[in-house]
């Protein structure tokens, strides 16, 4: 037996006439989002496609990933004190 191809996974996309599509819109929109796909045709030109979105996997980010790969300087809390003086308008 031959291995699956891609196109022999994804069932092929029902061809809708415009005034079919127009006439059940609510229901081609729930079974786009249980999976189907629809052409849209006017005239044998496509003029839309409609199918559920792509689900693009995001690896989940692991607590503690990046420790010991930051570092911060010795001075990141300390304010120059002529800059903590203009803040304060003691350089006016």
């Amino acid at each position: 037996m031959a291995p699956l191809e891609r196109d022999d996974l994804v069932p092929a996309a029902q061809k809708l006439g415009v005034r079919e599509f127009r006439g059940n819109l609510t229901g081609f929109l729930r079974q786009a989002r249980q999976g189907a796909s629809f052409v849209i045709m006017s005239h044998d030109q496509v003029l839309a496609e409609l199918r559920p979105p792509t689900v693009e996997e995001r690896p989940r980010r692991r607590a503690g990933a990046l420790r010991g790969k930051i570092q911060m300087a010795d001075d990141f809390d300390t304010f120059p004190p002529d800059m903590l003086a203009a803040m304060e308008g003691a350089l006016e």
